[in-house]
């Protein structure tokens, strides 16, 4: 993608960061040294809730980057995965998947937690909670590695052996689409993330026993966080810095201007359903980041898949290895207003 092309597909962004994020910009610029490289590579995928990504292409080049590229994930959900073995330099992932790629040994650093919820299960109307899944099929439409991770987590919280008492159809084969199935009725529940869940409610399935959003104890807690690459924030820690800065400033810019940027992914071929995109941009928490602790949700989902027998390492482990709070906690003080 040409710095051409990125401008014209998101040449509002700088305007919509406003006077006063364009004055931190520049103060952090002058202080915080010359860029290593001029080079990011993020990864892009079908989902909405990662929209802060997207978003945060034109403030990348605010930044000083020269080269802001997009890199195809494929049709695998394994986000970190491909992060820590160098496809990509970063990308956000779902919290659970990030603690599997570390315990697994993906060389990935941790930098902060971008938004809360995402995920919404549905279910055919007689089931009415996650416990009466047991013996029962769950749909989730990208496959992976570690494509239920948000489940398998779950359903130890409720005493579910994921392993053993759900059944998981996933889309690894090209000719399954369980959002198909369940919509036809052929599959007892699915798990959807953004746009998902919104095309679902467009075509009459409301029946959702478990929002991320608003159930607690997962909407106490990052859904989605950014992970770089170990060797890309180990040599790059000031270019690190600055991507971190435009994610978290695209956040805002998704809890402010929904609509604004609904248009702009769709008009940079993120996503080609303006209704979906703003619905789901006005469902997801963008602008917890300040708030809900970083560290403290990847502990959380350590413990739960530490107890489900789906991970190896302590939580303590996980967090010593994986995570890097610097670039946070200096932004946490840089971007509090």
């Amino acid at each position: 993608m040409t710095i051409m092309q990125t401008r014209r597909r998101f040449l509002t962004m700088t305007a919509l960061a406003g006077a006063a994020g364009r004055f931190r910009s520049s103060r952090a610029l002058a202080t915080e040294g010359a860029l290593e490289t001029t080079t990011v590579r993020i990864l892009k995928n079908p989902g909405i809730c990662i929209a802060p990504q997207y978003v945060a292409e034109e403030l990348l080049f605010a930044e000083g980057f020269t080269d802001v590229r997009y890199v195809d994930q494929g049709p695998t959900l394994d986000l970190s995965v491909k992060i820590g073995r160098g496809d990509a330099d970063f990308s956000l992932d779902f919290a659970a998947r990030i603690v599997q790629t570390i315990d697994n040994g993906g060389a990935i650093m941790v930098l902060g937690g971008v938004h809360v919820g995402c995920y919404e299960l549905f279910a055919k109307d007689e089931i009415r909670s996650v416990s009466e899944l047991k013996g029962r099929s769950v749909g989730i439409q990208i496959g992976g590695t570690n494509p239920h991770a948000f489940l398998i987590a779950m359903a130890a919280h409720v005493g579910l052996d994921p392993r053993q008492d759900i059944r998981w159809v996933i889309s690894s084969d090209p000719s399954v689409k369980p959002l198909e199935l369940f919509a036809e009725g052929k599959i007892d529940a699915f798990l959807g993330t953004p746009p998902e869940p919104q095309q679902l409610r467009a075509r009459g399935f409301g029946h959702v026993i478990f929002n991320s959003i608003v159930d607690r104890p997962w909407s106490q807690y990052f859904c989605c966080m950014l992970a770089g690459n170990g060797g890309y924030v180990r040599d790059h820690p000031v270019a690190t810095k600055r991507v971190l800065r435009a994610i978290l400033k695209a956040a805002d810019l998704c809890a402010t201007q929904p609509a604004r940027i609904a248009q702009d992914l769709v008009s940079g071929g993120f996503t080609d359903r303006y209704d979906l995109a703003l619905q789901a941009l006005r469902e997801v928490p963008y602008d917890k980041w300040r708030e809900y602790d970083s560290e403290d949700t990847l502990r959380y989902y350590a413990l739960r898949l530490h107890e489900a027998g789906m991970i190896k390492s302590s939580p303590q482990k996980i967090i010593a290895e994986g995570t890097d709070w610097r670039f946070l906690d200096e932004l946490k003080r840089e971007l509090k207003a």
